[in-house]
This record gives C-alpha cells, sequence and structure tokens, in this order.
C-alpha cells in the first residue's frame, strides 16, 4: 500500500484538521468530528446535513458551505458516522426552523439518522429526511436494502440547499428534496479496485483485462464483470440502463453529472461526457446543464459514473444560484 498518510488509524482526523486550515473562512470542524458551516446556525434558515463513510471526497464535507451544505457527519473510511455526531451537527446547524436530513440509502447511514432525528426530536428540534437511492445498477447490494444512493447525493444537496439559502420553509425543502429523487438516475463502472487504509489491500481482485459495471462507491460488487472495451460501448452499458427506467423522455431537459471515482484523469472524463452527450442527443434529450469531475470518489479507484436528472425551471434556476464551499463554488 502506497499512500500519503500517517497512520491508518487517524487519516479521517488529519484530513478533517487540514480542511480546517485550509478553509477557515467556509468552515470550522467540532467534536465529534463534524463539518459545519462557518457561520452556522444561521437564524430563521432551515439546517442542511448530510454525511456518510469517508473516502469519497469531497463529498460530504467538502460541500459545506454557503448555498449548500450547513455540515458534514464524516465517519471512518466506508464507515456510516455515528448517531452522536449526527446529533451534534443538527444541533450545530439547528436555527430554530429545522433541519433536514439527506441520507444516502446505506443500511448504517439510515439507520444512525434515524436514530439521530429521534434524539433530537427529543430536544425539540424538527427534523425530516430525504433519502437518496438513485443507482440503476442492482436492486440490493451489500450495503443496502433497495437502490445505492450515489451521484444523485450531490445534485440533491446543490439544488436543496440553494432552496434553503433562498428560505424555503422544511416542508418545502423535504418536497423538493424527494421530487429530485423522481428525476434522477445513475450508473457507475471501475476499472480498478481502490484500497482502504486500515485494510491495506485492494478490497477486490480485477484483472488488468477486466472491468466491472455496476461498481458501488465501497467496492461493492456490480451487474457483470466484463474484458474492458472502448470508451464509447462503456459509456453505453452506462447510460443504457438509465434511460431503461423511462422516465426521460424526446424534448426534456436534463443535468448530465460525469463523476471521476478518485482514480480517473479529467481527460477521460470529457470524453465520457461526448459519449452522453452523443446518446441523449439522438433520443431528443436536451443537456442544459451538466457537472464534470470527481465529486463522489471511491478513494484511488479508477472509473466513472454517470448521472442525470430531469430538469425544470425550478430545478434549473436552484442549481444555478450560487454556492461557495471548499469543492463547488460559482456565482450566477
Amino acid at each position: 500500500m502506497k499512500k500519503l498518510i500517517n497512520a491508518p488509524d487517524r487519516v479521517v482526523d488529519e484530513a478533517l484538521e487540514g480542511m480546517a486550515l485550509a478553509h477557515p473562512d467556509l468552515i470550522r470542524v467540532e467534536p465529534p468530528n463534524i463539518v459545519v458551516r462557518r457561520d452556522a446556525p444561521r437564524e430563521g434558515k432551515v439546517g442542511i446535513v448530510s454525511g456518510g463513510g469517508s473516502g469519497h471526497e469531497p463529498m460530504h464535507g467538502g460541500f459545506v458551505g454557503f448555498g449548500m451544505l450547513d455540515a458534514a457527519c464524516p465517519g471512518a473510511v466506508f464507515t456510516s458516522p455515528v448517531p452522536d455526531q449526527m446529533l451534534a451537527a443538527t444541533k450545530a446547524v439547528n436555527g430554530g426552523r429545522g433541519v433536514l436530513h439527506i441520507v444516502k440509502n446505506y443500511t448504517g447511514d439510515v439507520m444512525n439518522f434515524e436514530i439521530a432525528a429521534e434524539l433530537a426530536g427529543d430536544e425539540g428540534i424538527e427534523v425530516s429526511t430525504v433519502l437518496v437511492a438513485d443507482d440503476v445498477a442492482v436492486q440490493d447490494s451489500l450495503y443496502t436494502a433497495g437502490r445505492r444512493g450515489v451521484g444523485g447525493t450531490v445534485l440533491t444537496e446543490k439544488i436543496v440547499g440553494a432552496a434553503a439559502e433562498d428560505g424555503a420553509d422544511l416542508e418545502s425543502v423535504t418536497n423538493l428534496g424527494r421530487r429530485i429523487q423522481d428525476g434522477v438516475r445513475s450508473m457507475g463502472m471501475a476499472l480498478t479496485s481502490c484500497t482502504v487504509p486500515a485494510a491495506g489491500k485492494p478490497t477486490f481482485d480485477i484483472g488488468d483485462d477486466e472491468m466491472e459495471i455496476g461498481i458501488g462507491i465501497h467496492g461493492e460488487p456490480g451487474r457483470r464483470r466484463e474484458k474492458l472495451r472502448p470508451a464509447d460501448e462503456i459509456v453505453d452499458m452506462l447510460v443504457g440502463p438509465i434511460l431503461d427506467e423511462g422516465i426521460y423522455e424526446r424534448g426534456d431537459n436534463v443535468l448530465a453529472f460525469v463523476n471521476g471515482m478518485g482514480g480517473t484523469p479529467l481527460v477521460e472524463q470529457y470524453i465520457v461526457y461526448r459519449r452522453v452527450s452523443h446518446i441523449l442527443s439522438d433520443r431528443g434529450i436536451t443537456i442544459t446543464r451538466n457537472l464534470i469531475g470527481s465529486y463522489i470518489t471511491s478513494l484511488e479507484m479508477a472509473g466513472t459514473s454517470i448521472t442525470l436528472l430531469k430538469l425544470d425551471d425550478e430545478l434549473t434556476r436552484l442549481w444555478d444560484a450560487p454556492v461557495h464551499t471548499p469543492a463547488m463554488r460559482w456565482r450566477m
């Protein structure tokens, strides 16, 4: 194992310390290992909280800031954060109008966020939840009952965060987040495995001439393993099942998100986007917004995921709204 670390059991602690030192104008890191927006809590604003295992950076801590998350709970690498973290984050961002939890559909995340929501309710904080389950690759996996939450999480956090920044109430941001789930679908693949620092060896073995189609962000098995193909054929294998869901029609506008899994250079991501654009154009579906880059990763895994989100005027406006976080920022 070759990694830029000091000790496997200090990876998350030292990474969070580095984040706090790098972005003191945007975030603060508080016990028990939560990333909080610098100016939280904002009086009269719905708080937006998410979290999950580390190793998927910049998600989620990199998305804490203006126009997105108010706090994030990073667990150990590929391990759910604990309810104490989630409760602390919820209390840290409670501005009196309630708190929304955005939860990826992984068993540990779901269970621990449910516990935290109950504890917060006992302290008089109203909490609601949006569950992200956008991965079309498999129905159940080692980590989930039902579909996994993957790239759609990033898009949900941005759009819901913008609505909360605009002053929307808890019911409105919750309904918005759930509406996003009706129109977002993802699928990914891997060229290589990744190495969890505490394990010290690759999560799975894969041949130099093989690829895993439908991989999860923790290295979970996908739909099938095949011999490596040219990029266009790989993209066809990912976009095909997304379109087979039947929720995207000729005339639709979509946001197309091409994500790198951690070890995929940007030049390859643009090759992927090129093919996505061609496929959708041939179907009469228009890409009106896009996101290309490594935003939800699996440590150093080489591979990509593709996410489509059906857009309307409201979702487009909220996507375009200003955002300023360590990993995502723009002004419109």
